[in-house]
């Protein structure tokens, strides 16, 4: 059987600053990879959290059709927010428990529309820590933020 997974990081020069985020798509069968894409893009002006929430709702969008996946983060913001504190913040109009308005909550909006046509499983990796598809998703969000990142003047 094949098994989907899609591993997932943001990058930020700054926070705010410019950003990018990255995916790494494998479907697997066992241990084999069957087939793998890359995707990546940036932003100029973002923060970390918005490129990890981006991150995650292209790899869902990206997908032509209902799936059952894993999407593997290094950020417990995502995956706290979109497997627990998102089921509050619905029930109170995108305001938080303190009655604020939910930061994010256009980004958040668009991860819960995405994650609905799919079986989403949610796995959290500790970041920079050598796990070789995440390190690799970490390179692709560099790669989507190369673009806006101010160039450096030659001494």
């Amino acid at each position: 059987m094949t098994e989907l997974l899609a591993y997932t990081d943001g990058a930020c020069s700054g926070n705010p600053g410019p950003g990018g985020w990255g995916v790494l798509l494998q479907a697997k069968d066992g241990e084999t990879i069957v087939k793998e894409r890359e995707l990546s893009g940036g932003e100029a002006v973002t923060t970390n959290n918005r490129m990890e929430l981006l991150a995650a709702i292209n790899a869902l969008e990206t997908l032509a059709k209902p799936s059952a996946l894993t999407i593997v983060t290094d950020s417990t913001y995502v995956k706290n927010g979109v497997t627990g504190w998102i089921h509050g913040w619905k029930k109170n109009g995108w305001k938080t428990a303190a009655k604020k308005p939910v930061k994010n909550a256009e980004l958040w909006q668009r991860l819960d529309v995405a994650q609905e046509r799919h079986d989403v499983s949610w796995e959290w990796v500790k970041g920079h820590a050598g796990h070789p598809e995440n390190e690799r998703a970490d390179a692709l969000a560099r790669q989507g933020m190369a673009p806006f990142k101010p160039k450096k003047s030659p001494q």
